[in-house]
Parts: structure tokens; C-alpha cells; sequence
């Protein structure tokens, strides 16, 4: 089988997701991470449809890329119109690519209802574009919209559509599952079939609107397929496309096919996170392979194996992705979960199970209070530390005031005034903020920064308050989880009261005590207190 090859399409079919949108500037920084990962194809954007992306290949005309060929997206002629004189098809030609990608459709009900022409003008709208774009130099594929739609309804006249851009030069036809509800087997079935009956290399195409696009895009290729169109996390119009962070792996591990090179899937994660940076999106934890949850083990019999052979409960190395393996720390724990934890964070020597157990039945304790551990590291560490190390925090309270104020204009004004004692000194401030957890993170930020500048780094990501037993409405148990971050990677940390002021204020507190304790482990030069 020859080498697969991945065609990203993120920049365009991603970009018709709810909620996803990049700048120029973005598409230009994510094609040129995605040709050092060794991606062989990355769809630009459709330069016929807006400014943005006629600006975008304006720009990039001016980089130098090692493997990546830049696609220009379009379809094919209008019905009736010479495709020498089809909008569309010009500014492909304009756009200075040398590969362009356009579509058309395969099934009939579509050239009917959509198109509102004939089969047969049909045909000639595609022999005619590919044709046209052919003799101007362009390597040309041919993307078949809704083929395996068409091909239920119709197999004869889907197959014509195939044909008539393979007779027209196309040098690659690519089977679109664009509703995405094609199952497996059959996708399969009609793959191998078409793979017979044409001579043209065939590539794949799948949306995830079954939740099925990553087995079609394997099994396409099992099936002869040479190429797969997908976008980085599996963004894209309603479920989205396939998943290349799933697909790409599973081709190279799994299936052991020549595709991006191996020793670049340790980039895998991290272009992910990049991606979704740029996109203004919160990565999903239960991603595969590239997911914070993807390695992450929290079964107390789970972890026993894991402890023994990572092979247990891991079907590759996390490492291999860029991923790392993540023990949590539970009510279901047990002692198993702690001893990982404590060699992880490389806490001294080992201790008796005794030792263990008295910290286990701790944590399991507070998680009966209401504490969650799970999305709150930080917090653990600093509790582990504690308890073996004999750590204290780098600042401890002394007395904490909140007002707040509702003035005119329904504004509300908060202020927070601190007394904390740090290094034996008592440091005693005040600032504002637009709510009590604001104020009281300046404030906290204010009285610090004196002894740690390089808190200054640090910032508030996310805030999320949980009320655990609701039915006692105002005098209910809240849990506060904080999530911060220095620019380089964050962490999590709670809080558990009846008092949503002392919960927000004991995961704030944990975020500042851990990010200061992590720099001082770093060698910040700024981190130690003077």
C-alpha cells in the first residue's frame, strides 16, 4: 500500500464549526505547524468567498514550506457558464497555488434540488472545472460531495460522476461522506468497490455526525483509499469532520502505515492545544490520544496494575503523543493511587502503608465534605506535601474584609482589605474589584508581589462555583474550583465551605501557595522571596 497521505482541512471545512473562527495571522501560523509536523496537504480557505482567505493566500505565497502543499478550496462551473468564465475557478488561479481542491455533486437528488440542472449538465459542470484547472498546470482533486448518499440512491450515476472527473485528469477522487451517516461495513463494501472500478487514487472524507468518522477514514483506507481529509480536533460544521488528532496515531501505531512521521507525533498534543488556542476553544478532555484524560487513571485496582505494567491500562505509551499519564486521586482510591502520587511528585523515601492509609482515609474524608481532588492537583500536591513534608504555605492569613457595594446604575462595587503575614511581616493592603472574588485576587496579588514579582505572571483562567446540597438553599456547601495558569501551563485548586467568600478565598489561596512552590522547584530567579 502506498504512503498515506493527510490533508488538513481546519483552515476551512474547521472553520464551519460553531464557534471557530481564526484571523489570517492564525491560518498562517497554524499551516506552518502543521508542515513541520510533516502534514502533507493544508487546505487554505475558499478564495472565491471572502476577503479573509484572499488575503491569506496573498501572504503565504511569500513562505517557504518543506513538505506541505497549500490547497486552494472551490467548486466546480455554474451550470450554463464556460468554466474559462467561472468566478470561482478564476480566483483558484489567482490565489498562486498549485494544488486545487474543488467539489461536486455526486448524488442526484442533490443536482436536482440544489443545483436546480440536469444530470448531464451535471456531468459537464465537473469534467469541465477539472479539465480547465488541468491545463492551467494545477494538480486537481476532485472531492465528491454526499458519494455515499449518492451512491445509495443512485450507484450508476455516482460512479459517472467519478468517472467523468477521473476521464477529465483529476489526479485524485475523494469519497465524501458529507452527512456523515454512512455505517462502517458499508463504507467499507463501497470503497472496495470503487477501488476496482477506477483507476484514479481515491482518498476519504468523513463527518462525525454518526460519531463514526474516524472507523470510516481507517477502514477507507484498509479499503484502498490513499488519503485522508480531516482537521485538527475534529472541528467543522455540526458534529464536525474527522479527528486527524485520532485518525493519524491510529494509522501509525495501530495500523504501522507509512503517514506523518513517527518521531513527530510527540507534537501531536501540543499542535492540538495550539489549535484550539488559536481558536478560542477549550480543549476537550476526553479526546483521544491527545486529551488530559486520555491517560488518566483513577480506579484503585487500575492503578495497582498500572504500577506493575504501564501495559495494563494503556494501549500506547502516552509519551508517544506528547500526552502524559495522570493518576487521580479519589473516594475510589486506594492506596495504590497514593503511592504513585507520592514517587510522582518525589516526596523521599517510601513510606509503610500505615503512613499511606492515614493520608488515604484524610482524603477520602475531605472528598466526603465535598472536596474533589480530581480537577484540583494543585490543591493535592499541596495537601501531600503537607502531610509528609511538613510543608507550610509561603503566606498565611491573618484577617480577611469584604464590601461591597451596590450603587447607582445597578454598578457594583467590591473591595477587599487583607492583613496576611509573610516571612514573619505583616503586610496589610486593600484593593477594589468588580466582585468579591476579583477584589480579593488583586488584593492577594498586591500584598505578594512585594516578596514573588513573578506572580505577575500568573492569572486567573476559570472560576466555577458547585452548590452540593442544594436543598438547603442559602446555607448550602458550595465548591469552588479555580484553574491557573503562568503562560506555560496551569493547575487547579478548591475550596469546600457554607461560606462562598471562605471556599472562593482557600482555592485562591492554594493557587498562589502552589504557582510560588512550583517556580521556587523551577529555579525562578524572581520566586524566592527576598
Amino acid at each position: 500500500m502506498s504512503a498515506i497521505q493527510i490533508y488538513d482541512t481546519t483552515l476551512r471545512d474547521g472553520t464551519q464549526g460553531e464557534g471557530v473562527a481564526f484571523s489570517v495571522e492564525d491560518k498562517i501560523k497554524i499551516t506552518r505547524r502543521l508542515d513541520r509536523m510533516g502534514f502533507h496537504y493544508v487546505e487554505g480557505g475558499w478564495p472565491g468567498s471572502n476577503p479573509k482567505d484572499l488575503e491569506f493566500f496573498r501572504q503565504i505565497r511569500n513562505e517557504r514550506f518543506r513538505q506541505a502543499k497549500v490547497a486552494a478550496f472551490g467548486s466546480t462551473r455554474k451550470a450554463g457558464r464556460p468554466a474559462d468564465q467561472d468566478a470561482n475557478l478564476l480566483a483558484i488561479l489567482e490565489s498562486g497555488v498549485c494544488t486545487a481542491t474543488i467539489f461536486g455533486k455526486s448524488w442526484d437528488f442533490h443536482v436536482y434540488r440544489a443545483l436546480g440542472t440536469t444530470l448531464e449538465e451535471n456531468l459537464a459542470m465537473v469534467a469541465d472545472s477539472v479539465a480547465f484547472l488541468k491545463s492551467r498546470g494545477l494538480e486537481v482533486l476532485f472531492d465528491a460531495e454526499h458519494f455515499f448518499d449518492g451512491y445509495r440512491a443512485n450507484p450508476q450515476y455516482a460512479m459517472a460522476v467519478l468517472r467523468a472527473a477521473q476521464d477529465a485528469g483529476a489526479d485524485m477522487v475523494v469519497l465524501c461522506d458529507t452527512n456523515g451517516g454512512t455505517l462502517p461495513t458499508e463504507l467499507k463494501e463501497i470503497v472496495t468497490y470503487v477501488r476496482e472500478a477506477l483507476e484514479v487514487p481515491l482518498g476519504i472524507h468523513a463527518h462525525n455526525d454518526g460519531g463514526l468518522a474516524a472507523a470510516n477514514s481507517i477502514l477507507a483506507v484498509e479499503a484502498g483509499c490513499i488519503q485522508v481529509q480531516g482537521t485538527i480536533n475534529g472541528y467543522g460544521e455540526r458534529c464536525g469532520n474527522v479527528d486527524l488528532c485520532t485518525v493519524i496515531p491510529n494509522l501509525v501505531f495501530k495500523k504501522r502505515l507509512a503517514c506523518i512521521p513517527e518521531e513527530n507525533l510527540v507534537y501531536l498534543t501540543d499542535l492540538s492545544r495550539y489549535v484550539s488556542e488559536l481558536a478560542n476553544k477549550s480543549p476537550e478532555s476526553r479526546q483521544p490520544f491527545v486529551g488530559t484524560s486520555a491517560f488518566a487513571h483513577k480506579g484503585g485496582i487500575h492503578v495497582n496494575a498500572l504500577l506493575k505494567d504501564r501495559q495494563t491500562y494503556e494501549h500506547i505509551p502516552p509519551e508517544s503523543v506528547g500526552n502524559k499519564r495522570r493518576v487521580l486521586v479519589s473516594e475510589l482510591s486506594g492506596l495504590s493511587n497514593l503511592v504513585y502520587k507520592y514517587r510522582e511528585l518525589n516526596l523521599g523515601p517510601e513510606r509503610d502503608s500505615a503512613e499511606y492509609r492515614r493520608i488515604l482515609n484524610e482524603l477520602k474524608d475531605l472528598e466526603h465534605q465535598g472536596f474533589q481532588f480530581e480537577g484540583a492537583e494543585g490543591s493535592f500536591e499541596l495537601l501531600m506535601r503537607k502531610a509528609y513534608n511538613g510543608y507550610q504555605k509561603p503566606f498565611r492569613l491573618e484577617t480577611m474584609r469584604i464590601l461591597t457595594e451596590l450603587r447607582d446604575e445597578g454598578h457594583v462595587y467590591s473591595e477587599a482589605i487583607i492583613k496576611l503575614r509573610v516571612n514573619d511581616e505583616i503586610v496589610h493592603t486593600a484593593a477594589e474589584g468588580n466582585g468579591p472574588v476579583n477584589a480579593l485576587d488583586a488584593a492577594l496579588r498586591k500584598a505578594l508581589e512585594e516578596f514573588y514579582p513573578v506572580i505577575r505572571n500568573m492569572r486567573l483562567h476559570d472560576y466555577k462555583v458547585r452548590v452540593l446540597n442544594e436543598k438547603e438553599g442559602t446555607g448550602a456547601v458550595v465548591r469552588v474550583l479555580i484553574e491557573t495558569g503562568d503562560g506555560r501551563k496551569s493547575w487547579g485548586t478548591v475550596g469546600v465551605s457554607s461560606n462562598i467568600i471562605e471556599a472562593s478565598w482557600q482555592a485562591l489561596a492554594d493557587s498562589f501557595a502552589y504557582g510560588i512552590l512550583k517556580l521556587k522547584e523551577n529555579g525562578a530567579p524572581d520566586a524566592q522571596a527576598p
